[in-house]
């Protein structure tokens, strides 16, 4: 039987603008940037999720595909997907997500917002290398924020 692959989300840095970190799988000698929504208290489409441990599977849809976080309190369809933007839209910011975690080779500055860059290459690196795999998603937030 396969052991299930660990995956580690390290959060640095929170702001309107979203939340960066560093995506690890130690097994598979990867590493990325990701971005996502700022924490808003585990809100729907507004938020972040809690951190902790969350099995991740690959999932298709008519959409994409694309890995799924699952057993997140309170929220449903996180996905790990490409773009560049996770601020807070009710700050008059652009986002690409609704709760879901972006990857990135790099940080930096797009029309003057913080983004990931590089992403869909990265997320295309990241999918071939888990390659369908099941795996364990453990958020590490230095912020000290409980699942809700």
């Amino acid at each position: 039987m396969e052991k299930t692959l660990t995956l580690y989300l390290t959060r640095l840095t929170q702001s309107d603008q979203g939340t960066e970190g560093i995506l690890t799988v130690p097994a598979l000698g990867f590493a990325c940037f990701t971005l996502e929504l700022p924490w808003r208290e585990n809100r729907p489409n507004v938020s972040c999720i809690p951190p902790g441990t969350y099995p991740m599977e690959w999932r298709v849809t008519p959409r994409r595909a694309s890995y799924h976080i699952r057993q997140v309190p309170h929220r449903t369809y996180i996905l790990v997907h490409s773009g560049n933007y996770a601020g807070d839209i009710r700050k008059g910011l652009k986002t690409h997500v609704e709760g879901c975690v972006l990857l990135g080779r790099r940080m930096g500055w797009l029309n003057g917002q913080r983004a990931v860059l590089v992403s869909r290459a990265t997320v295309r690196q990241f999918n071939n290398l888990m390659a369908g795999r099941d795996a364990q998603l453990t958020i590490i937030d230095p912020w000290g924020k409980q699942n809700a």
